[in-house]
């Protein structure tokens, strides 16, 4: 069970399609315009009934422009995901009593592990991203950084805080429906409060690039990158016959972003590509971006387990999603973060030597993204950190820790 945008859910349909294969019936419960992603892959579909892209594009959603800070960006979020969360309590309640354990990702988790124990089912958490206060950082979601040691952990339960009252609405009827009893505000100290806190959850990226807190409690696990099912095995044959019509390219997408200004964008990006003396591939997305000219390729959803080992470097939004893409193709990237956990997800490779800086989406010039586009390309060091990086992640096996964990669990 998943909800957000693409990169909430795709790296759950190859986890899913390697449960299959380990011999289990599998549901992907999501958004119904994600439908597409599993077939082929043997797992089985149940929509919820929100359209993540409507909202987005909605004026409730339009307010995450507006919003200038983590912390505002995330109280919008929570806003428009309180008002449509309980559109979707009865497809997820309805999925849960046809199945026997509940894969929760952390955008639904307080509300499926509620439902698992009304319908006392086994449940195991899976984020995308590392949800638990820790020390040694701040929050993802708020951008990450650093705080100090007591601010980041301070941070953390706020976070929590402010995910628990997205579901509040909502969990006293499901409770009331499931015939459990009500629950006292606040996770406290008793019975459901050590529930909680004992709760197993799988984070589905690499130590590599997030090595574990050494604060975490005893549960909270990293497995490695669980990547998406891909049906396809080669390239659209126009993508292929531009890539073969000149040197390496370098890609630029904004994933399932949005932004205001979608032409005046493509048009800066367009200008920092030929600066650099670039070819470019750009994802139209959600963002709506687009190219014309010989020297670039505008397209829609490629596979960027085919894409992006073709390319010279990557620039994308540093969505978790995406950032694991570029990592595995072994290629530079350029992060430009638009918001919440993609500042993080740039820090991380910007510290690891495989892309040069960061170029946030608010700060975005032809100059500064032509900058950038020249070291990641023409500095043989991003490249060569960039080889050892996806090498040692591809040689994880995310997928197979998941797979033992679902052995275990009931």
């Amino acid at each position: 069970m998943t909800a957000g945008s693409r990169g909430d859910v795709a790296p759950f349909t190859g986890l899913g399609h390697g449960l299959v294969r380990a011999g289990h019936e599998v549901t992907l419960v999501t958004h119904a315009r994600f439908a597409p992603l599993v077939t082929g892959s043997g797992v089985g579909f149940h929509p919820l009934p929100v359209d993540p892209r409507k909202e987005l594009e909605s004026e409730r959603g339009r307010g995450l422009h507006r919003s200038t800070t983590g912390t505002g960006k995330l109280l919008v979020l929570a806003r428009m995901a309180r008002a449509l969360v309980g559109r979707m309590t009865d497809d997820l309640v309805a999925a849960a009593r046809v199945n026997d354990v509940l894969l929760l990702s952390a955008s639904v988790a307080p509300l499926g592990h509620t439902i698992a124990e009304g319908l006392s089912l086994p449940s195991l958490g899976l984020a995308l991203q590392p949800v638990a206060p820790t020390r040694e950082f701040a929050p993802p979601m708020l951008g990450g950084g650093s705080w100090g040691p007591l601010g980041n952990r301070l941070a953390g339960r706020g976070v929590e805080l402010a995910v628990e009252q997205v579901f509040a609405p909502v969990l006293p009827a499901v409770r009331a429906r499931l015939g459990l009893p009500a629950a006292r505000r606040g996770l406290g100290t008793g019975p459901r409060g050590r529930a909680h806190r004992a709760r197993p959850m799988l984070h589905g990226f690499s130590t590599r690039l997030v090595p574990r807190p050494r604060d975490w409690r005893p549960g909270l696990d990293i497995t490695g990158y669980w990547w998406p099912y891909d049906r396809e095995s080669e390239l659209p044959s126009h993508v292929r016959e531009f890539l073969d019509a000149g040197p390496p390219p370098v890609f630029v997408g904004l994933g399932s972003a949005t932004v205001p200004d979608p032409r005046r964008l493509s048009a800066e990006i367009v200008r920092a590509l030929r600066r650099a003396g670039l070819r470019g591939v750009i994802q139209r997305g959600w963002a709506g971006l687009a190219a014309d000219g010989d020297d670039m390729l505008t397209l829609d959803e490629v596979p960027h387990s085919l894409l992006f080992p073709e390319m010279a470097a990557v620039v994308h939004h540093c969505g978790a999603g995406t950032t694991a893409a570029g990592v595995r193709a072994g290629v530079p990237a350029v992060p430009v973060p638009v918001q919440f956990d993609e500042g993080f997800w740039a820090d991380r490779l910007v510290g690891l030597g495989v892309a040069p800086r960061a170029v946030p989406l608010r700060g975005l010039t032809a100059d500064a993204l032509a900058s950038a586009l020249v070291r990641a390309t023409r500095e043989a060091g991003f490249r060569d950190r960039a080889r050892q990086l996806g090498a040692r992640v591809r040689a994880e096996d995310g997928v197979g820790r998941v797979v033992e964990a679902v052995g275990r669990t009931g």
